[in-house]
C-alpha cells in the first residue's frame, strides 16, 4: 500500500462474532467503522447468520472496495461453546470468501491488538473504547473498539512488518 499521492488500497479489519466490529481504511484514505450483528432470528436454520455475513462482506466489497486485505482479531479462547462455535463459523465464512476472491487475509492475536492500543495485552473492553476515543474515534462499544484498533495496529506496522 502506497500513501501520499499513491495507490491507496481498500483495507477492511474485523472482530469476529455475533455483534461484529469492522472497520475500513478506504481508497480515500478515510476510515470507516461500525458494528453489524448477525444474531439469528428466531425462525432462522443455523446457517442463516454465515449466509447472512457472506452477503455483507459482499456488499462491503461491492460499496468500498475492492477489498484488498483483510484482518480480523485472532481468538485461541472463548468464554463458552456457543461463542466458539459463532466464532469459528465467521471465520471459516471470511477465509472462504476472500480464498474465492484472491484476498489475503491474516489473524492478529488478541495480546498483541490489546498491546498496541493500551500498552497492556490483557486490557480490559473499557480500556480498548478509550483508546480508540483518544485517538479521535467514537466506537459504539468494544467490538468496533477492537476493529479500529486492529485497522490502526495493520496499517502503521505494515501488518507487523515495520
Amino acid at each position: 500500500m502506497q500513501e501520499g499521492g499513491g495507490l491507496r488500497q481498500c483495507i477492511l479489519a474485523l472482530d469476529l462474532g455475533t455483534s461484529t466490529g469492522w472497520a475500513v481504511h478506504g481508497h480515500d484514505g478515510l476510515i470507516t467503522s461500525g458494528t453489524v450483528s448477525f444474531r439469528p432470528g428466531r425462525f432462522d436454520g443455523g446457517g442463516m447468520r454465515f449466509l447472512r455475513f457472506t452477503n455483507w462482506m459482499t456488499e462491503l466489497d461491492r460499496l468500498s472496495g475492492p477489498i484488498a486485505a483483510i484482518w480480523f482479531e485472532e481468538v485461541r479462547r472463548h468464554a463458552g461453546t456457543d461463542a466458539a462455535h459463532v466464532y469459528g463459523g465467521l471465520m471459516a465464512t471470511l477465509t472462504a470468501w476472500a480464498e474465492m476472491r484472491g484476498v489475503p487475509y491474516e489473524g492478529v492475536p488478541v495480546g498483541t491488538i490489546k498491546r498496541f492500543a493500551t500498552g497492556k495485552g490483557n486490557a480490559p473492553k473499557q480500556a480498548m473504547i478509550d483508546a480508540a476515543r483518544a485517538r479521535g474515534f467514537s466506537p459504539a462499544d468494544d467490538n468496533e473498539a477492537d476493529a479500529i484498533a486492529i485497522l490502526l495496529w495493520a496499517l502503521e506496522t505494515r501488518g507487523g512488518v515495520a
